[in-house]
């Protein structure tokens, strides 16, 4: 899928997570969802890391893995947009920081700074998740346009705790977009 109207659209960040069923096809078909909507294109994929649980700590573990998107669609809409594909997917929200069939957080979006009860970008939390700040790292590029990105993924990634918990688990699960960034 192709966005003809590329100086409307954006460069949005999210992260996703799966530690419920098949956790890999899961991601892949968030991906693949996300990538059907005529106002997205995922341009960018990380590769998919095992993580320890954070906060309800009695669940499997996870992999998570982060995406760039192109979109023509407003924050709250592509937010609107990820909590349909959840639904979609399975997901059920009983246990906060629980068990989860998928699970997908929009991070970061071009030029957009939002704090609403629905929606707060940047992401206010993903500092404090290495689980989120290193499938992040492959995905932002090394670039003018992303270097304030850049620098506070790399300012964070050498304060945080618990990279410890991440292994590798698959260096890609998408063939529909570009291969990672340089990192």
């Amino acid at each position: 899928m192709t966005i003809h109207s590329t100086s409307e659209a954006s460069e949005a960040y999210i992260a996703l997570g799966a530690n419920l069923g098949d956790r890999e096809g899961s991601l892949k078909a968030a991906l693949k969802r996300l990538n059907q909507h005529e106002q997205i294109e995922v341009t960018r994929c990380s590769h998919v890391y095992e993580t320890e649980p954070v906060g309800y700590l009695d669940q499997p573990q996870f992999l998570n893995m982060a995406a760039a998107l192109r979109t023509t669609l407003a924050p709250e809409a592509l937010l609107q947009e990820m909590l349909s594909i959840e639904s979609q997917l399975g997901r059920v929200r009983d246990v906060r920081y629980g068990p989860r069939t998928v699970d997908l957080d929009l991070l970061w979006m071009e030029n957009q700074h939002f704090d609403t009860p629905e929606l707060t970008l940047p992401h206010p939390r993903m500092q404090e998740r290495a689980f989120v700040l290193v499938p992040l790292s492959d995905v932002v590029p090394h670039n003018e346009e992303s270097s304030g990105l850049r620098q506070f993924i790399t300012a964070a990634l050498q304060d945080i705790d618990g990279r410890e918990g991440i292994r590798l688990w698959t260096t890609n699960v998408w063939d529909g977009g570009s291969e990672l960034s340089e990192s």
